[in-house]
């Protein structure tokens, strides 16, 4: 019940962000669509810790914070590899271990990976990530395993 009430506030947050008109006819038109969406959500059973991950609470945006941070500093990286006259690509594939315990754990282990310029999941299985990294130094820090201490800090693992 707690999924779909906060499903309902997204929705109808939303409804009332993207309207911009706050007659009464239109929020209430917005409060039937938005119950009617979390309605057909629950029928279908997809309402619930992975479809709607409310647990995980404030660690998400701490989370996205520094995952754009490192987007960004990988975009110039792999900016100046591109434009390089001799570019120093080094590619390689290899797994990378994963601690996450949940499958939505692995899951943003592996966007994360994957929303990073330069690097690339192409499996994702119960212990680990493949990984295509344009560098070695790409997949070292990988390897080095903060992004994995953080997805695991968000999933609410130690």
């Amino acid at each position: 019940m707690r999924h779909a009430l906060s499903l309902f506030a997204v929705l109808y947050g939303l409804w009332l962000a993207l309207s911009g008109h706050y007659t009464p006819f239109l929020l209430a038109i917005g409060a039937v669509c938005a119950a009617f969406a979390v309605a057909v959500a629950v029928r279908m059973d997809v309402v619930d810790r992975e479809g709607h991950p409310i647990h995980l609470g404030y660690r998400v945006p701490l989370y996205w914070g520094w995952l754009a941070v490192q987007i960004l500093v990988s975009s110039v990286r792999v900016s100046r590899i591109v434009l390089s006259p001799r570019p120093a690509i080094d590619p390689v594939l290899e797994t990378v271990p994963a601690s996450q315990r949940s499958d939505l754990g692995r899951v943003i282990f592996a966007n994360s990976i994957t929303l990073t310029p330069g690097t690339l999941s192409t499996s994702v299985e119960a212990h680990g990530v493949e990984v295509h990294a344009l560098t070695r130094r790409g997949m070292e820090e990988l390897k080095s395993g903060d992004m994995d201490r953080r997805v695991s800090a968000v999933e609410g693992e130690p």
